[in-house]
């Protein structure tokens, strides 16, 4: 996703500029540059006009400044003289664009995990919004909160490959039960969106929002593995650490995923590690509103539910990689979770 604030030439950020403007994945522009092609245009011509380059690779760390894509978008509806270009680039954006996310969420076991790990770690393929994930009755919404002005193509793109992606992994059936854009409608109409999304689409409202039937959202999907999803989101930790420098959330997980197999990951060795005071590292989390023994509890239930989806992994193993001393402690604090005993929570799933 991009939008549009402090428009700045060329193709990729220092980490100084990082911090002053919100940055997308830069592996997306080729999906751009496919698009452009689709639509007999020379992409290298306008690549060049636009002062970025062509030879993007996959890695996550090389950041295109947002308003660069709104000037490349705007450049590309009006070469292509095609309002519904993003809607175009969607069908070019392939999974591997995302790196380790988009592996792992290939290897989701549920579009309902595919979700939530987009809500976790979104942040990844773009800084311009904050996903989050919310159920009510039989319905499943993922809402996209915008932090800054994005363009309509932005929506367009990064919707309509979701929806295209979700249908690969489980259906081609599959439909979301309602669409809300923040982009205003098309003067052409809504004709192309209601044909892609197989669902009322609602234009210029407050979020970007999908809103998907539960039961659809639980289904086992083919291409489930979860030792597949465990490792490229590790991967993707250890990148959010490195894009997120200044995150001492995603600092101390990372830490603490590391620490955990030894059996001595305590709050006083993290801090060690991220060079700063037990006490200072207190401060840091109070003022994100958690602490040490918060996140040390969020990180061991997540990883054992992921490990524990892993039939080939015993039990004995999972309480060792999550510092554990014996199987009785791991499956006191497991019960204390999710008010399940570890084989029961694995013969549930």
């Amino acid at each position: 996703m991009s939008g549009s604030k402090m428009d700045t030439p060329g193709h990729s950020v220092s980490s100084s500029e990082e911090t002053l403007q919100p940055t997308t994945i830069g592996s997306y522009t080729v999906a751009i540059a496919r698009a452009l092609e689709a639509s007999g245009v020379d992409s290298k011509r306008i690549f060049t006009a636009m002062g970025i380059a062509l030879d993007v690779s996959t890695d996550p760390m090389n950041r295109v400044p947002a308003a660069t894509m709104t000037r490349l978008f705007r450049a590309c509806v009006d070469v292509t003289n095609n309002p519904y270009f993003g809607l175009t680039v969607a069908k070019h954006i392939h999974l591997t664009h995302l790196h380790a996310l988009g592996y792992s969420l290939a290897a989701s076991g549920t579009l309902m995990d595919f979700c939530r790990r987009l809500e976790r770690y979104f942040r990844l393929v773009s800084q311009v919004a904050h996903a989050s994930v919310t159920q009510a009755d039989d319905q499943v919404s993922m809402r996209f909160d915008h932090l800054i002005g994005l363009s309509s193509e932005t929506e367009d793109a990064f919707f309509g490959f979701l929806i295209r992606t979700m249908r690969l992994l489980y259906k081609q059936e599959f439909k979301p039960v309602r669409v809300e854009l923040c982009r205003p409608m098309p003067h052409e109409g809504a004709g192309p969106y209601e044909a892609l999304f197989r669902a009322p689409v609602l234009f210029g409202q407050a979020s970007s929002l999908l809103v998907f039937n539960k039961d659809d959202l639980a289904q086992t999907l083919s291409g489930s593995c979860p030792e597949l999803a465990q490792v490229n989101d590790n991967i993707i930790i250890s990148y959010l650490a490195r894009l997120d420098k200044s995150d001492v959330i995603t600092g101390v997980t990372q830490k603490i995923i590391e620490f955990l197999p030894d059996g001595d990951c305590t709050r006083d060795k993290v801090a060690s590690a991220l060079c700063m005071s037990p006490t200072k590292l207190q401060l840091k989390l109070s003022q994100r509103g958690t602490n040490f023994q918060q996140l040390l509890d969020d990180t061991r239930k997540e990883l054992a539910c992921s490990y524990l989806s892993q039939a080939s992994r015993p039990v004995t193993e999972i309480t060792f990689l999550l510092g554990f001393s014996d199987t009785s402690n791991f499956t006191r604090a497991f019960k204390r979770w999710t008010g399940l005993s570890p084989t029961d929570f694995r013969q549930q799933g």
